[in-house]
């Protein structure tokens, strides 16, 4: 049974940080059993990414605009072209930045598919791999 169907058609609005540069607006979101599905589209300005984090659902996610940069804790490039599809699994072990190295806006329209209450993200510090943990007073 669908639970709480709501349609919107918001303006974008800044994602909280660790987000740098990126604004989303959800456009539908419905609970059905245990899950909870929530259409959103995100622009990532260039220059800006995501912060580090990961997802306790499955996401699926459009890519257009531009090249998405989407490396995972080992930090090894890979990048998602416009236009295309990818799956993004769930868990700390898929955690992962979307970051736009390109001149032009990236806009992502993701459908997340949750658990019943969870966020849509969870933040973790940078992986080491990025030298950035020291500087940003998380390294043990």
């Amino acid at each position: 049974m669908i639970r709480d169907m709501v349609f919107a058609k918001r303006e974008f609005h800044p994602n909280p940080a660790p987000a740098v540069c990126t604004a989303s607006r959800v456009l539908a979101r419905f609970t059905w059993g245990k899950r909870e599905f929530v259409l959103r589209q995100t622009i990532l300005a260039p220059g800006g990414d995501s912060g580090w984090h990961y997802h306790d659902g499955t996401l699926l996610v459009l890519v257009t605009g531009g090249p998405l940069d989407h490396p995972a804790t080992d930090c090894v490039p890979v990048t998602k072209r416009p236009y295309r599809c990818f799956r993004e699994p769930s868990g700390r072990d898929h955690a992962h930045l979307a970051r736009n190295t390109g001149s032009a806006p990236v806009r992502l329209t993701v459908l997340y598919i949750n658990p019943s209450g969870c966020p849509l993200s969870q933040s973790i510090p940078p992986p080491p791999c990025t030298g950035a943990s020291e500087a940003l007073g998380t390294s043990p």
